[in-house]
């Protein structure tokens, strides 16, 4: 890719950095690596297509992108989340003074329709989901995914070091985690007392093979490391169709059940929006909206 992004043109701008690939590191800084691999796929794609510096870049080369992307077939949300990452590089690059124009501010992305409703499911449906694993690791998985609310990374990344006892409640004994979500931003999840028991139960059966020291992965893989995203994917897949569920379910739609059915139950938007890690009530108070109980449309002669 070094070949692909030369220097940009003279500018008269004080620019922060030298050339396109440091443009593209300072602006990669501090995402996750997941996210860093993601733009980065996107970010090449978008380089190899135009063939040009990015200082060079028009907006009618965004469009043609735009509308190869379209004929290309991918979906709408892929075409948006493409889109999104290279304006948002320019828009950084605009930022800091390395681009004189930010071409990227001129494209809309396309709109997608929101169909969360469509992915949250019912408590019935969860509960058949958390029941139809057949091992002690994974029937805790799903349980820890559906109690704390947790993104894939987070409990990819999670080890024995970040359970912490928390007394009793209702004279059983309970729990946290300590989760490292976006941004590198920790926040800690209070854990029902079932789900701490199940955790301390899997923590037992590890330490019987000197697999619960402080670093430990808590969710071990058959090598011996931290089970990866794809594997996660897997085992949610393979339970919700073992439930006899047909849709596509992911990891996420576990947090957006927590999410839903935290805020059904009585729990303050607040509240929820800390557990999941939401940077705004905005985003928590979709879940509501997603799922309303009440509507004008029962006002209506029917």
């Amino acid at each position: 890719m070094s070949d692909m992004i030369p220097a940009p043109a003279n500018s008269l701008r004080v620019s922060q950095a030298d050339d396109d690939l440091h443009l593209i590191s300072l602006w990669l800084h501090g995402k996750s690596d997941h996210a860093q691999s993601a733009y980065m796929r996107d970010v090449e794609r978008f380089v190899d297509f135009v063939d040009l510096p990015l200082a060079e870049v028009k907006l009618k080369h965004f469009w043609e992108w735009a509308d190869d992307l379209k004929a290309r077939g991918y979906k709408p949300s892929t075409q948006a989340r493409k889109l999104a990452a290279v304006k948002s590089l320019f828009s950084f690059g605009h930022r800091i003074g390395y681009l004189m124009y930010n071409v990227g501010a001129a494209v809309t992305v396309p709109s997608i329709p929101d169909k969360l409703a469509e992915r949250i499911l019912p408590e019935d449906d969860i509960q058949r989901i958390l029941d139809s694993a057949t091992n002690l690791r994974n029937r805790v998985l799903l349980r820890l995914f559906y109690a704390s609310g947790a993104r894939v990374s987070e409990l990819a990344s999670l080890y024995w070091g970040a359970l912490l006892e928390r007394g009793l409640h209702n004279g059983q004994p309970v729990g946290q985690i300590t989760l490292l979500g976006k941004g590198d931003k920790t926040r800690t999840i209070r854990l029902p007392p079932g789900t701490w028991a199940s955790l301390e139960q899997l923590r037992e059966k590890a330490a019987e093979h000197g697999y619960a020291q402080r670093r430990h992965p808590v969710f071990r893989s058959q090598k011996g490391g931290s089970l990866s995203r794809q594997q996660i994917w897997r085992i949610v897949r393979r339970a919700a169709k073992a439930a006899g569920l047909t849709q596509n379910v992911s990891p996420h739609w576990l947090r957006h059940a927590h999410a839903s059915h935290a805020l059904d139950n009585g729990a303050p938007a607040h509240l929820v929006k800390d557990s999941l890690g939401h940077k705004s009530l905005t985003t928590t108070s979709k879940y509501a909206h997603a799922r309303p109980h009440d509507s004008s449309s029962l006002y209506l002669n029917d």
